[in-house]
């Protein structure tokens, strides 16, 4: 009797045990969505870069370092100095943390951002949308336009003028597209920095040196003999500057808008420009432009 039940029980221990089985197996599947709903959104990480750099109280910045006055070295001090050192400065005091500055050139710049090797690249970037789609950048921070540096006795008075010529500038510039998009009857040399290009001119392997005019300012009054040389032509393009920036750090984007907009209204931005680009310096430049504010 009891045999028999035994053999009837068996196959319902067997069912009974299959189905708990079963039911352990799918148990991930059915806890998964709230995995999923307390894991961190790729959002809510977007807005850790801020606080990163408040931890580590150092702000790292590119900037370039033979661009006169925007960044270069110091004689004095070895140290990259600059308008966009300044601006740089201005916000990591904002941020309460240590500035450390590292040389980009046109071709690093954007690289170093996205790689994050650095937190702002302040390297006379002209903003533009086939960028964003690899770094971020801030609201205008300097407004300039790109003309062409040349020799005062060679004749070249626009860019019409430079048919059948060499012209030089710096590799990953905007430059390079736009002379060519002005003039496309030019042969377009590119080199590392601007000052290669330069260089270039004043040996004669180039025509004209193509880039934004307070660029070619800093240039031409580097030079020993800076009336041997003209920035000629009305502008090829308009180059709005913007810092750039890590991609999707939107709450990092907002502090340095935020911080840029209050440079301004402070009038701390004016002294800043003044300081590297006022009527007493080389490269007098007149503020004609105004900063997007938001309200």
């Amino acid at each position: 009797m009891l045999k028999t039940f035994a053999k009837r029980l068996m196959p319902l221990m067997a069912a009974i045990m299959l189905l708990a089985f079963m039911g352990c197996s799918q148990a991930p599947d059915k806890a998964a969505p709230k995995a999923d709903k307390d894991a961190p959104s790729e959002q809510a990480a977007s807005k850790d870069r801020l606080e990163a750099i408040k931890g580590k109280g150092v702000l790292v910045v590119g900037v370039k370092d033979a661009v006169v006055p925007f960044g270069y070295v110091d004689e004095k001090t070895n140290q990259i100095i600059g308008f966009d050192v300044d601006v740089c400065k201005y916000i990591a005091d904002e941020l309460g943390v240590k500035l450390d500055v590292k040389a980009v050139t046109s071709a690093t710049r954007i690289p170093m951002v996205a790689q994050g090797s650095i937190d702002i690249a302040a390297a006379t970037m002209t903003h533009k949308l086939s960028r964003d789609d690899v770094i971020d950048f801030s609201i205008t921070y300097f407004m300039d336009g790109q003309k062409i540096l040349v020799a005062k006795d060679s004749g070249i008075n626009s860019v019409a003028d430079l048919a059948g010529k060499k012209v030089g500038t710096a590799k990953g510039s905007t430059s390079e597209k736009n002379i060519k998009a002005a003039q496309p009857d030019c042969t377009v040399l590119s080199f590392e920095g601007y000052p290669q290009a330069f260089l270039a001119l004043k040996q004669g392997k180039v025509a004209a040196v193509t880039t934004d005019s307070t660029i070619l300012l800093g240039l031409k009054n580097s030079d020993e003999n800076p009336d041997n040389w003209v920035i000629a032509g009305d502008y090829i393009s308009a180059e709005p500057y913007g810092l750039g920036l890590p991609e999707n750090e939107s709450n990092f984007r907002d502090f340095v808008n935020a911080t840029l907009m209050k440079m301004w209204r402070t009038g701390d931005y004016k002294k800043t420009y003044n300081k590297w680009f006022g009527k007493d310096t080389k490269y007098y430049l007149p503020l004609t432009w105004q900063m997007e504010l938001w309200p």
